[in-house]
């Protein structure tokens, strides 16, 4: 972890909050952490220590100093090194041998703010410029990495931690009503700057918080922006285009140890393995794992994940999925996270599973990414097209759009068609669970902050809106969040080849007919590739009892009595024994909320023995 303290009106910093011990953490501190100060009187200081992941490439945080002016604290991985070296070495410096922190912090030195135009990766770090005495801290485009900031008083606290920044607060214990009532709704907060502390708060994905003297400044220096369509001469060059990008950013990514691959039977992640395969040329680096249900769901992953290893002539591992997803004794865990979180119920298989994972390899790369960036934007492009009076375009899209989609296509959206009469309707987005304390609903204007659930105003992109409008939603935070949780349990670490920025904005620019159409972009990429089975398979989607099946048969444990609680639930009425599977979904939130409140409270009074 590592910290950044400032004191805006140059007062000494309290040396207390320097020690790293957290009365939150499981176990204890195992390194001395190194703590620079800088400024005058102490304004001023760095902290960073060690972690399980600390020996593994690109993970180590790290305190770096340059021409006795700029310092720089965090933990960075760095996307396109190579371009951002031969900018720094027009400029004139010598940075051969520079990490990618001091990379970033080299960059500043030379572009100012505006060096955030040319860095992307992993990132959450500060800055500290002694010229101009104030703190930067900078957090990834997407959000990959956590960052935390609050404020005390004249002091501000920045962390990639925030048990250490909870720790340090003298209002910490003051609770977010709306956090929490986002999680015990809809499982995650559709508001990204919010933590389960009202006083503490996340930095945004792509935002610079900028300290000093005359207070806090707060900019977001990048959007995700598409303009025109991306129109190549020949088709074979989108799939050329593409894997010469997945491959850049694979290679950003890759340790100099052995590379796992999550990998399913779908395009996404045995396109992945075949990439890297190229890449590393040595099979033996590459060990892939595909989790299979044997008895939850109907699933052929296995199978198919089977025929994309000996294709590639990779170490493929099995796993047995089913035990994964519910422990029956979860609450008797110690398994701690700094906010609540769902998957406490299965934590204690996870952790075990992890760390078959680290035994194999110390870097994972997860395939997510092309589902939402291909989107299917067929109407919105055609319309954008006709508005435009690019006739031309628009007759050859329609060509082309009828033509892969056959005859087998088209008799099945008639089908859809004539039998949607008798579909179903949906239930409702986003009801108040019945289990909720009424004054809580009351002052959190439950019923309204549902009903604007996914009401937000569309994409105005003109050709993209959805696929465009999904990478800005909340639910990413709640997704990389869950990736910090994984980490916790075991000693490797997740990467993300499609969120390159370099691969997403590909996917985004490229027309979305011909090439959304059923992932038509990968499917010619990777035509010879991969085997032909998987190539032009069905995306299908997991069916069958799964984690509610489970909780029926085990049942949910007991709420313990803790006082907190009793403000957000009204344990009484919470029985699984009366609620439906989509209501045990939403009743795992509430229990997850009273396991982290009995483990909170807890270490807080073991700390306080101590």
């Amino acid at each position: 972890m590592f910290a950044a303290v400032f004191d805006i009106q140059g007062a000494s910093l309290p040396t207390e909050w320097m020690r790293p011990q957290s009365r939150h953490a499981v176990g204890v501190e195992r390194d001395t952490p190194m703590i620079v100060s800088l400024g005058r009187a102490r304004q001023a200081a760095f902290l960073c220590r060690s972690d399980d992941t600390s020996t593994i490439d690109g993970e180590a945080c790290s305190i770096e100093a340059y021409a006795e002016r700029f310092w720089i604290v965090g933990r960075v991985r760095l996307d396109g090194r190579s371009d951002l070296k031969a900018r720094l070495a027009a400029q004139g410096e010598d940075i051969e041998t520079a990490s990618d922190a001091m990379l970033c912090l080299r960059a500043y030195a030379a572009w100012g703010e505006r060096f955030t135009d040319f860095i992307s990766g992993d990132l959450a770090f500060a800055i500290w410029d002694g010229a101009k005495e104030h703190l930067l801290a900078v957090r990834d485009q997407l959000g990959k990495r956590s960052l935390f900031h609050a404020r005390t008083g004249s002091t501000w606290l920045i962390s990639d931690s925030l048990d250490w920044i909870a720790d340090r607060l003298p209002t910490a214990v003051a609770f977010d009503d709306y956090w929490i009532a986002d999680f015990l709704t809809v499982g995650f907060s559709q508001e990204v700057e919010r933590t389960v502390y009202r006083d503490i708060h996340r930095l945004a994905p792509a935002h610079l918080l900028c300290l000093s003297d005359a207070g806090p400044s707060l900019r977001k220096y990048w959007r995700l922006e598409v303009e025109e369509p991306l129109y190549l001469p020949r088709a074979a060059d989108y799939g050329d285009r593409y894997r010469e990008l997945l491959s850049k950013a694979i290679a950003d990514r890759l340790p100099s140890g052995r590379i796992g691959i999550a990998m399913s039977g779908g395009l996404d992640s045995t396109t992945m393995a075949a990439c890297a395969v190229e890449l590393c040329r040595d099979r033996s680096r590459i060990v892939a794992e595909c989790e299979q249900y044997q008895e939850l769901t109907e699933s052929r992953e296995g199978y198919y994940a089977g025929l994309v290893a000996q294709r590639l002539g990779i170490e493929l591992q099995l796993v047995k999925a089913d035990d994964l997803v519910y422990d029956p004794h979860w609450q008797s865990r110690a398994l701690w996270h700094d906010e609540p979180t769902v998957y406490f119920v299965n934590a204690q298989n996870c952790r075990a599973l992890y760390g078959q994972l680290a035994g194999w390899a110390s870097v994972w790369f997860d395939g997510e990414g092309p589902d939402n960036a291909l989107t299917f934007d067929r109407d919105a492009y055609f319309h954008w097209l006709w508005r435009r009076g690019s006739w031309g375009r628009l007759a050859g899209s329609a060509l082309q759009y009828a033509w892969i989609k056959g005859a087998e296509g088209w008799r099945a959206s008639l089908q859809r068609r004539l039998g949607r009469s008798a579909e179903r309707p949906r239930a409702a987005v986003g009801s108040i669970p019945s289990w909720l304390s009424g004054d809580f609903v009351a002052r959190c204007h439950l019923a309204e902050r549902l009903r604007d659930l996914g009401q937000r105003p569309e994409s105005s992109h003109p050709w993209h809106p959805e696929a465009i409008a999904s990478f800005t939603s909340p639910i990413w935070a709640r997704y990389f969040d869950d990736f910090r949780f994984y980490q916790s349990l075991a000693p490797c670490v997740w990467r993300h080849p499609y969120l390159d920025l370099r691969v997403l904005q590909f996917m985004l620019s490229v027309p979305p007919v011909p090439w959304a159409w059923k992932k038509r972009l990968v499917r010619v990429a990777m035509r010879g590739r991969l085997p032909d089975e998987v190539l032009y398979r069905e995306k299908t989607a997991l069916v069958g009892a799964g984690q509610a099946g489970l909780i029926r048969r085990h049942g949910l444990p007991e709420i313990a009595s803790v006082s907190p609680l009793d403000s957000y639930i009204d344990w009484r009425a919470l029985r699984a024994d009366q609620l439906s599977d989509g209501e045990i979904d939403t009743a795992i939130a509430s229990h997850a909320l009273a396991h982290w409140f009995a483990l909170r409270q807890q270490k807080h009074c073991s700390a306080s023995v101590i």
